[in-house]
């Protein structure tokens, strides 16, 4: 099979900055490379048009193009007609693309269009409860009522979307993958007392409810360590930043026990997942968080949120905690639970890790995506 990839962000030293989408694609597209496979990604709004060859993953790179008029159409049969002539030279079978922003609304391919739920802006502004424009909406509705196939990360995100955008079509559900492999047992010594959150600064994923669930920590156990690990985004609803309004609400003790690292290479990431005792992610919006995945890959007890999509991933009581962030008192108590319990943190930390190998490695899911591949392209043939 040749399987295509439209995105507007992907893993790479010469592309945009990518987040949990760019990973999970790069994930899947790794893996049907491994099974001899032909993979392509066409990356979007970048600063230059160029093709490189990652791997064995052929990337392009396609550069933002202005018009006098009406961008946001004629950029989009840009995008079109560059995949189109590729998909012929090329022989791709597949084009995939995410619900974000309903990219290929008004693209008409030579192959069949696959819409991956990975969140779009309207379920995301739905779960934070914040309006939406009603320009993306339309471009997420058109795209996904165009598409000739939908799949979905979690069911809760294909029910949500469905409900949302009034879809009638069957949406398969293959959730993500981590390579189990990559995020393997943790290797470094854990560092006692130490929390990590690993991530966006941004309200979307807890981080204000987290300020307000350390300072009950601190007040318990003051040689506890708060890691926030990630950038800083500005507060949609305050217009500032988030990372102010989150040292804003802390204590005075709490403020002395927290670190903000911005940026590291995403090889340190993993060490210092390895070397936390305790993994936080109190997040109200996500599809099936990469973030949690890899915790989960290495051994780590997590305290995540208890919202949506978390019980098809988290199992509470049994790979660690879920709990509801706006519970500030018992997400605290489970926090501490886990600090002052070793051996019930490596026992649910080993779950975690079981729970993914049975359920979630990469391969395993490359498998399921390979067997629903194959069932679209014979559709067509």
């Amino acid at each position: 099979m040749h399987i295509a990839f439209l995105t507007s962000e992907y893993p790479h030293e010469s592309t945009s900055q990518s987040a949990g989408l760019g990973t999970s694609i790069k994930n899947l597209a790794t893996e049907l490379v491994k099974l001899k496979h032909k993979v392509t990604v066409f990356v979007y709004s970048q600063d230059v048009s160029e093709i490189l060859n990652v791997n064995g993953i052929i990337i392009h790179k396609i550069g933002y193009k202005k018009h006098p008029f009406f961008s946001w159409y004629f950029y989009r049969k840009d995008i079109q007609n560059y995949i189109n002539s590729v998909v012929k030279k090329e022989q791709i079978d597949l084009v995939e693309a995410p619900d974000w922003t309903g990219i290929t609304a008004f693209m008409k391919f030579d192959c069949p269009l696959l819409i991956r739920l990975h969140g779009s802006d309207a379920y995301f502004c739905n779960l934070e409860g914040r309006k939406q424009k009603r320009k993306n909406f339309f471009f997420e509705q058109k795209a996904l009522k165009s598409a000739d196939y939908i799949t979905s990360v979690s069911r809760f995100t294909a029910n949500k979307t469905k409900e949302l955008f009034k879809i009638n079509k069957e949406i398969k559900i293959i959730h993500n993958g981590i390579d189990i492999e990559q995020f393997s047992t943790s290797i470094d010594k854990i560092e006692p007392n130490t929390l990590l959150y690993f991530g966006s600064i941004i309200r979307k994923k807890g981080v204000l409810e987290l300020a307000s669930i350390f300072n009950l920590i601190i007040e318990k156990s003051s040689e506890v360590k708060l890691t926030l690990l990630g950038k800083d985004v500005i507060d949609i609803f305050e217009k500032t930043s988030t990372l102010e309004l989150f040292n804003d609400k802390l204590s005075e003790k709490a403020k002395n026990n927290l670190l903000h690292i911005e940026h590291v290479p995403y090889e340190e990431v993993k060490s210092h997942i390895s070397k936390s005792s305790v993994v936080v992610l109190p997040s109200f919006a996500e599809a099936f968080p990469m973030t949690w995945l890899e915790a989960m890959s290495m051994n780590k007890a997590l305290v995540t949120s208890n919202i949506g999509w978390s019980n098809e991933l988290m199992i509470d009581g049994e790979t660690g905690f879920a709990v509801n962030p706006k519970n500030h008192q018992l997400y605290a108590d489970r926090i501490l639970q886990l600090l002052n319990d070793v051996s019930l943190s490596k026992k649910m930390g080993d779950n975690a890790r079981k729970r993914i190998e049975a359920s979630f490695s990469q391969q395993k899911i490359t498998q399921l995506n390979v067997e629903y591949y194959k069932k679209i392209i014979k559709n067509v043939n």
